[in-house]
């Protein structure tokens, strides 16, 4: 019987769908006397290095887990699930399992957003591969720990791949014991291809490896597969005036539909009273002249229904998309947490779609009708083990922010520092609505802004590269870009690269960076927004609000080097597929996951 190995952090119910969806039964590990019961374990997790540790000697399975391995049974770790099988990590002081006796370090971010997040391959060390590794395919990582590439790990190394400049360890192998740093739940199929090759392996390795081919041939290999862009398909998600929950589009954030006005209905000519005679000229001077009824009010405006969002996760899903975010804007507060009804999107959707799921909305301290009380930290670990692997924040990071630079220091109690302390910064994204205030010169910026202001006339900073004039409404040259909170409604005193700077020092682990301005234009992405915010953190950027055609994506890859890109209304209409987009990147040389279904 297979046994997965649940230590309370990260998002298991992933891999249980991942298992389930192959056809094999499992029981999850819940005492000491499980690890004697089991045939097979996987050990998964998105998380950091020290709680994980940390909660399996709590519960006191760390030295029965350790037993299990020495035992020859098979085992397969995942992410945080192979890490721990080494000696220790930068990450903390927790020491590892030491199964395997080398260091887990953390990935230089001078010249690379860390944490590493995305899709790259997956490069054969040796010349064996028993575990259907695809030397084509692209497989899923989220780190920002690594373990390096050496002789200490020469006889455990199965597969490389590099990132930026460093070239780390993505799988390993030795005689029953088979771990992976990427995530084959959320690799599609040649990810759950890996899956069943393990499921179904008896966990003797015939392994042979070739140090030659380690020095020569996979050098080359590693090259040819780079680290890809990412493109995601962003669902918005509320209640429409029916009840019902659907996917919808704002356009400059009004995600009802556009308002008609009822034509004007023209009463008749009043009739001369009957005492006066009829004649042509009283008919002509006694008559009212025609009229137009008073104008009435619109009728309501429906909200814009794209789909349902579990339907259109999986179609997406199907099509290729590299991650899919589900943002959550009506919050729900008046529900419980745990009959919150995105609960039941993320975990339909995590059921047979098998890419990152992000989830945004409500990820913040409530109480629950019954006066119960939830911290955020509580919100988000029920979303992960609902099937999410990030969540995403919105105002309750600016607030969090204007805290932190009013304080001086950082309080460690805000959403994104005790989520991120728990899970990891990779399963923290904030999400940033920035609007354009526009200034005549640099002296009508305010002062503490001013740092920030971009010129609209000139080309992106550090580049030659031209770009349209995009003056403000009354010929201004100027501008900076205002944070908002509360859906774009409200303005707040503090600059996106405030905002961004502020959220990397909190603990977030990624931004998704929208604009009030181009939010349904189609006008493509806003480059200078995007580039200022590229260049402020070191963390993974993803570019939202405005494409409209695959050029955009290339344009915004291109101009700025942000890690992802995202778009909603245009995929949801099927006016951009994005099958075109990923062939139209190709064609212009920039590496895109080759969807495999």
């Amino acid at each position: 019987m297979l046994y997965i190995l649940d230590y309370g952090a990260g998002n298991v119910a992933s891999l249980a769908n991942s298992v389930r969806s192959l056809g094999v039964e499992f029981k999850w590990i819940e005492t000491v006397e499980d690890f004697d019961r089991a045939d097979k374990i996987l050990f998964p997790g998105v998380g950091a290095f020290g709680s994980a540790l940390a909660s399996l000697r709590k519960k006191g399975f760390a030295e029965p887990l350790k037993k299990f391995i020495a035992s020859g049974r098979p085992f397969m770790g995942i992410c945080i699930g192979m890490q721990a099988l080494f000696l220790s990590s930068d990450e903390s002081d927790e020491p590892g399992l030491g199964v395997i006796p080398a260091h887990v370090g953390r990935f230089a971010n001078e010249d690379k957003a860390v944490p590493c997040m995305g899709w790259n391959g997956a490069s054969l060390v040796g010349d064996g591969n028993e575990y259907g590794l695809d030397s084509d395919a692209s497989y899923y990582f989220v780190h920002s720990y690594r373990v390096k590439y050496d002789a200490k790990v020469e006889d455990w190394a199965l597969t490389l791949t590099r990132y930026g400049d460093e070239v780390y360890v993505s799988s390993v192998q030795k005689d029953n014991i088979f771990a992976t740093q990427f995530h084959p739940e959320k690799s599609g199929k040649a990810g759950l291809d890996v899956l069943r090759q393990w499921l179904e392996h008896d966990g003797k390795s015939n392994l042979s490896r070739s140090v030659e081919r380690a020095q020569a041939a996979v050098q080359a290999d590693l090259v040819r597969k780079p680290f890809t862009k990412r493109i995601v398909a962003c669902l918005d998600v509320r209640t429409n005036d029916a009840g019902d929950l659907v996917v919808t589009k704002g356009d400059q954030y009004d995600v009802r539909e556009a308002e008609v006005a009822p034509a004007p209905t023209l009463l008749a000519a009043t009739a001369p009273p009957a005492t006066v005679p009829a004649t042509s000229a009283t008919a002509n001077d006694d008559a009212t002249p025609p009229s137009l009824d008073p104008p009435s009010k619109p009728a309501p405006r429906d909200v814009r229904n794209l789909g349902k969002p579990v339907d259109l996760a999986r179609r997406y899903f199907a099509e290729g998309a590299d991650e899919i975010a589900f943002l959550n804007i009506t919050s729900f507060r008046s529900c419980p947490l745990h009959d919150q009804p995105m609960l039941d999107v993320v975990r339909q959707s995590a059921e047979t779609v098998f890419v990152p799921l992000t989830i945004g909305g409500g990820i913040r301290d409530t109480v629950d009708p019954d006066g119960t009380t939830r911290s955020a930290l509580e919100v988000a670990g029920t979303y992960f083990r609902c099937g999410a692997d990030k969540v995403s924040i919105g105002s309750d990071a600016v607030f969090a922010v204007e805290a932190m630079l009013a304080a001086g220091k950082k309080s460690g109690e805000t959403g994104i520092e005790t989520i991120s302390y728990a899970y990891g910064a990779q399963a923290v994204v904030v999400s940033i609505d920035p609007k354009r205030a526009y200034a005549a010169s640099l002296d009508d910026v305010p002062l503490l802004h001013r740092q920030n202001a971009v010129d609209l006339a000139a080309p992106l900073p550090g580049t030659t590269k031209p770009l349209k004039t995009e003056l403000g409404p009354n010929g201004e040259r100027y501008c900076w870009y205002q944070c908002t909170v509360r859906g774009g409604r409200e303005l707040r005193d503090l600059d996106v690269v405030q905002l961004a700077q502020g959220v990397e020092a909190l603990g977030a682990g990624e931004i998704l960076l929208n604009s009030v301005d181009r939010d349904g234009s189609k006008a493509g992405f806003d480059l200078r927004l995007v580039n200022q915010v590229r260049k402020a953190v070191r963390i993974p950027v993803v570019a939202s609000s405005g494409a409209g055609k695959v050029e955009d994506f290339e344009e915004v890859f291109d101009a700025t080097g942000v890690e992802a890109a995202l778009a909603a209304g245009i995929f949801h209409r099927h006016e951009v597929p994005i099958e075109d987009v990923k062939s139209y990147l190709r064609k212009v040389s920039i590496p895109v996951r080759k969807d495999l279904l």
